[in-house]
């Protein structure tokens, strides 16, 4: 089988990896399209640097064997939390918190950087007819931008900045357009920007303490000390970036400023395949490589990039 492989330093390019073997609870998947995310890069920089194994989890698949009949042929797509069901996270209605978690590509669990996969048979959800593949395959980084609604009232009187101009940043400035605030996005490039104008305002230099919510959606560590100049004092950074590394902060101003900092991370499918077809999201195309470039697709300025793989 052919895969993309992380092996602790790298990932690299491989046609000799055994197709997997589904477990008691599990599904076999054909991978039709793979996704790119920023996070793949990061664990290329050492995000992750425990794992060992194929990196990826965003993907559109075919199912071809199931403990659920009734999913077996068909197209799907797929959460990556699997939990134990028995720790106190799981317990507690915290699933993708569990203690004991696989998480596809990046913790103890192959992705989908391969022309198959398994997964966690609880963890699929049916691509309607009507979507199209490469709309389908933005299910998951929508579903994440969509878990701020799940954590933050926003109240639609308000205003709000979305900082950044990449991928995640589309997507949650047009879920928080969505609620009707007034909606700032602040980016560094110009062109980027353009894609935002249908929605939103739109600027390169935000204003200091001008943003009840803040969206950090930069991908990088200086995006959090940006998003504390920019909030209001008593107002909510939703910190939505993953990277590798850390941020030296003076965390005295979110007590004396009485700042809510809630990180988001993993959000609902079924909300997200909805709002994708019934079109309500709007996003460029998806620019496709071929596995073994991978690092074309890696290094890729596109919108999104990723992989197809033959029917």
């Amino acid at each position: 089988m052919k895969g993309l492989y992380y092996n602790g330093t790298q990932a690299v390019y491989r046609e000799d990896l055994p197709i997997p073997v589904p477990g008691e609870k599990e599904s076999l998947i054909k991978i039709r399209y793979s996704a790119v995310c920023n996070t793949d890069k990061e664990v290329q920089k050492g995000y992750r640097p425990s794992f060992r194994g194929i990196m990826g989890h965003e993907f559109v698949g075919k199912v071809i064997s199931s403990p659920d009949p009734a999913l077996i042929g068909r197209r799907v797509v797929g959460e990556l939390n699997a939990s134990c069901g028995t720790c106190i996270y799981c317990r507690t209605g915290r699933p993708t918190h569990c203690s004991n978690r696989k998480v596809l590509g990046m913790d103890s669990k192959d992705g989908c950087f391969a022309e198959y996969m398994t997964i966690d048979t609880s963890l699929l959800h049916i691509v309607p007819d009507a979507l199209p593949d490469t709309q389908a395959i933005f299910t998951e980084p929508l579903a994440a931008a969509l878990e701020i609604l799940t954590q933050v009232h926003i109240s639609p009187d308000k205003n709000a900045a979305v900082l950044g101009d990449g991928r995640l940043a589309l997507l949650t400035a047009q879920v928080l357009a969505l609620t009707g605030v007034d909606l700032t996005v602040i980016g560094r490039h110009p062109e980027k920007l353009e894609l935002f104008r249908p929605f939103a305002k739109t600027t390169t230099c935000g204003v200091k303490e001008g943003y009840e919510y803040v969206a950090e959606c930069t991908g990088s560590e200086s995006g959090l000390p940006q998003a504390m100049e920019l909030v209001r004092k008593k107002g909510t950074i939703l910190l939505k970036s993953t990277y590798s590394g850390t941020v030296s902060l003076d965390m005295s101003m979110v007590a004396v400023n009485e700042l809510t900092i809630v990180g988001s991370r993993c959000g609902p499918f079924e909300p997200a395949l909805r709002l994708l077809t019934d079109n309500k999201i709007h996003l460029p195309e998806i620019e496709l490589y071929e596995l073994r470039d991978y690092e074309k697709a890696f290094a890729s300025t596109a919108f999104k990039a990723g992989f197809s793989f033959p029917s």
